[in-house]
């Protein structure tokens, strides 16, 4: 060896042993988790030790904000860009579908030599090229649709013994849903230990239907608490468990000190019930509303995040801060770089303020919210602009009706019906301050306005996210009614041809009593046959497909009434 090559040798020793190790991240989301669901917000009935020990442990965000529906919240999450960049603006229908150009914090971090893994929901896709694996996750065990037992599921499928995608390929696994998650995610920790990985940990719970063991609900409902809220606290409680379990591994694992541990929810709480007023017999700190309202406790979710190295335990942030933030604070404290450089992202970094290094130097800003349950978004619709002290908010009486047709929407009256509220002094938002302080209201609406234009720009919400079909890596394709399109009065699939040729589709429907036409068409192909009564299934052999873009539908028909499949599965022969 050369002495030049010695030297060279010598120098790299203490910059290698000096080198900070980049930490692991794992992402706890829950499911339908309101702000008063946690013991350390002072739930009375509701015990929560492992998630106490945790707060104890982290840095909170007392003011951290979501969207006041699921796949939007982990659109902006994963992107750190509010969702109406993305595509994701609703929960079924196709609005939840991601665009494939969005970069999450999976491939960011992947790209960094990071080892990735989502462990429980999507929902943000069920088909090629916007599943979980082709966005960034190497190792990918969750479940289709917006929940396990719901549309895009297996028929019967439930949170006991669940069939899952484990990597695309549909497998049973034993146990319940939450407990899978946890424990696979943990061996991955574990197979993983010795290189940096991102864990992103979405657990279902507890969203409906309330399945969960007897064990859990019992000791509430001999607390007296109602049978609703007796199996929500009861599956709370599964996770408070489960957040030990994981917590312990990690210690046990080596692993603890150096891990940024994240906890937060994806929306308000829910039973069937989402309206905006105080929920009646659910404790949630004095709160007004629920899931899919802009009021606080639709978007208001506990926020922890711990870090033993280099965040301070126990401390509590007033600042705003909001799901977009995620990605920057993450890359940031990863040392990891943006693939795309040039990608606009809405939200910053918290690592200063975590680490005692910005507050002097923090922006004031104003944070936005907006429930789109009409297929594209609409100006001055079910608002919220959040500065640090108000909030402008222009809300709907009931939160998920849809306006389909913008002839139904008057702008003066939804303008005539803005409130104001100063959430320092009035966090459950009785007071409406709006004809006192229109100079608040002026400028805050007028920063929204700026906001809508600029993100609403890009994108053309009637040209959605195309699911490929004939694509090498996706042959078959399995779609689901979850991710049609419902713009005209039969939905159909917004599908990409990728390779033209001789199609075998197989549809699945529940029986009728009477016999009915089934039918697909794509573009100029269509083909028709008659299904028996009872029948729950027909294969169409062969069809004819030309590469390119078009409507895919799929349905049955008796009479004048059409109605559509479960499932289509198309499979380039």
């Amino acid at each position: 060896m050369s002495r030049l090559s010695l030297f060279s040798l010598l120098l790299a020793i203490p910059l290698a042993i000096a080198a900070p190790e980049r930490p692991n991240v794992i992402l706890i989301l829950t499911d339908d988790q309101g702000f008063g669901d946690v013991g350390f917000h002072g739930n009375a009935e509701l015990k929560t030790p492992h998630l106490d020990r945790l707060a104890s442990e982290s840095a909170e965000f007392t003011h951290f904000y979501v969207q006041p529906l699921c796949s939007p919240t982990r659109a902006s999450l994963l992107t750190g860009r509010y969702p109406e960049r993305t595509g994701s603006v609703e929960v079924n229908f196709g609005r939840n579908i991601i665009r494939e150009s969005e970069i999450t914090i999976a491939e960011n971090l992947k790209a960094a030599s990071y080892r990735t893994g989502i462990f429980g929901k999507w929902h943000l896709g069920n088909n090629f090229p916007i599943r979980p694996s082709d966005m960034g996750f190497e190792e990918c065990l969750h479940h289709m649709g917006g929940g396990i037992g719901q549309a895009g599921n297996p028929p019967g499928n439930n949170f006991f013994d669940p069939i899952l995608r484990h990597n695309n390929v549909p497998k049973k696994y034993l146990g319940y849903c939450n407990d899978i998650f946890f424990e696979k995610a943990m061996d991955f920790a574990e197979a993983h230990r010795d290189q940096p990985f991102f864990i992103y940990l979405a657990t279902n719970l507890p969203h409906l239907p309330l399945q969960i063991e007897e064990k859990y609900v019992e000791p509430y409902r001999k607390y007296g608490v109602n049978e609703i809220n007796a199996k929500t606290y009861g599956m709370i409680a599964n996770i408070d468990e489960n957040v030990g379990y994981l917590m312990d591994r990690l210690e046990s694992l080596g692993l603890e000190e150096n891990t940024i541990l994240i906890f937060l929810s994806d929306n308000g709480p829910r039973t069937a019930r989402e309206k905006n007023d105080l929920y009646p017999d659910r404790y949630n700190a004095g709160l007004r509303g629920t899931k899919s309202s802009i009021y606080e406790g639709g978007i208001r979710v506990p926020f922890l995040i711990r870090w033993p190295e280099r965040i301070p335990a126990g401390i509590k942030l007033p600042h705003i801060a909001a799901h977009i933030d995620l990605l920057p604070t993450l890359l940031d404290a990863c040392g990891a770089e943006s693939v795309d450089p040039d990608r606009f992202i809405d939200g910053r970094s918290l690592l200063p303020l975590l680490v005692g290094e910005g507050d002097s130097d923090w922006q004031e800003r104003v944070l936005f919210f907006q429930h789109n349950a009409n297929h594209e978004p609409l100006m001055y619709s079910h608002f919220a602009a959040r500065s640090q002290r108000y909030k402008l908010v222009q809300p709907f009486p009931n939160p998920r009706d849809d306006l389909l047709d913008i002839g139904e929407f008057n702008i003066s009256e939804q303008l005539g019906n803005l409130e104001l509220y100063d959430i320092e002094a009035d966090p459950s938002e009785i007071e409406n301050l709006a004809r006192s302080r229109p100079d608040v209201v002026s400028s805050m609406l007028a920063s929204y306005e700026n906001w809508y234009r600029d993100v609403t720009a890009d994108l053309d919400y009637w040209d959605p996210q195309r699911i490929y079909i004939g694509a090498p890596e996706a042959n078959p394709a399995q779609l689901s009614r979850i991710d049609s399109q419902n713009m005209t009065r039969l939905p159909f699939w917004s599908a990409r041809v990728v390779r033209s040729g001789s199609y075998r589709f197989t549809l699945e429907f529940a029986p009728s009593e009477h016999d009915r036409r089934a039918y697909v068409r794509f573009g100029t192909a269509e083909a028709s046959q008659t299904v028996r009564a009872g029948e729950s299934t027909c294969v169409f052999e062969s069809v004819a497909l030309s590469k390119g873009d078009g409507r895919l539908e799929a349905g049955l028909k008796s009479g004048l009434k059409s109605e559509m499949v479960e499932f289509l599965t198309a499979e380039l022969r």
